[in-house]
């Protein structure tokens, strides 16, 4: 393991007990002085020393910005005549450490919007990522989603399936359309609920749904007893052709919306109690 030389100036170890900057300015002087030794390594020659074993010359250094969670750091990096200096410390075309891209990812995971995440880098760091760079970033999430989508089910019994659909917008062809997401919410014989599956669809036809029964099935999905959902005539029907035997119910949230839907608004509030008290009286 390579050992380092470091010197630090007084004022910036002083800065370190009276603001916020003091570790980032402390870590830029650092890792410039390791950038240093790095290249002095690299062309076995210190600056200005003449030795035989000399494997190339230096040629000034070149700005790098480095986004961590300290804040925005500037290295000097070194260039080198005839050739090109190499460190681990950072990938070529990496401006953020890899630390906060993780971060950043993991709020996208946890709900966070892209216009948030601008907002808390901003206070954290001292800058900001674009939308489109967050965006940018998530697809690094692609194959980790994608194996979570389509792993086996046939591991577990669920009794118990809740599907629904949602209308999102998403941008495809260059272009933003409309695309229903079909879910799958299934619920295990140890009564924990998990998200089966999800898959995008044009709409909520019943080759749609069909589609989407047989890919859960083909992962695994067994043992279902009783399945809720909406009222949709496509839904059901696939429903009940795939899962043969099974119970259908109406969902209480959707079938309590239709409900309202088609009352006056000034009796709205009296039905929903006097129908609320019926279903949870039945269940």
């Amino acid at each position: 393991m390579a050992q380092y030389q470091i010197t630090v100036d007084e004022e910036i170890l002083h800065g370190l007990f009276h603001g916020d900057e003091g570790v980032g300015l402390l870590l830029e002087q650092v890792v410039n002085q390791i950038l240093q030794a790095q290249v002095s390594e690299q062309l076995q020659a210190t600056p200005y020393q003449r030795t035989g074993e000399r494997q190339g010359y230096r040629n000034g250094t070149y700005p790098h910005t480095l986004t961590t969670r300290v804040g925005r750091l500037t290295l000097r990096v070194p260039r080198v005549r005839n050739g090109q200096f190499s460190t681990e410390l950072f990938l070529r075309y990496q401006r953020s450490e890899q630390a906060l891209v993780l971060a950043l990812m993991e709020m996208v995971v946890n709900g966070v919007s892209t216009r948030k995440v601008t907002r808390i880098t901003e206070e954290l760091c001292g800058t900001s990522f674009s939308k489109s760079t967050i965006s940018t970033l998530c697809k690094r999430l692609d194959p980790t989603v994608h194996g979570w989508n389509q792993r086996s089910l046939s591991k577990k019994q669920y009794p118990f399936l809740l599907v629904d659909a949602l209308v999102i917008k998403i941008r495809e062809d260059g272009r933003v359309r409309s695309r229903s997401a079909m879910i799958a919410t299934g619920v295990n014989e140890e009564g924990y609920r998990e998200i089966l599956g999800l898959m995008l669809g044009d709409g909520e036809s019943e080759a749609g749904w069909s589609k989407f029964f047989s890919w859960l099935k083909e992962r695994g999905l067994n043992g279902v007893d009783l399945v809720v959902s909406d009222s949709h005539a496509g839904l059901v029907k696939a429903l009940l052709s795939h899962f043969t035997g099974c119970t259908w119910q109406r969902c209480q949230t959707h079938f309590m919306r239709n409900l309202l839907d088609a009352a006056p608004k000034s009796l709205q509030g009296e039905i929903y109690r006097k129908a609320r008290a019926i279903l949870d009286g039945c269940t």
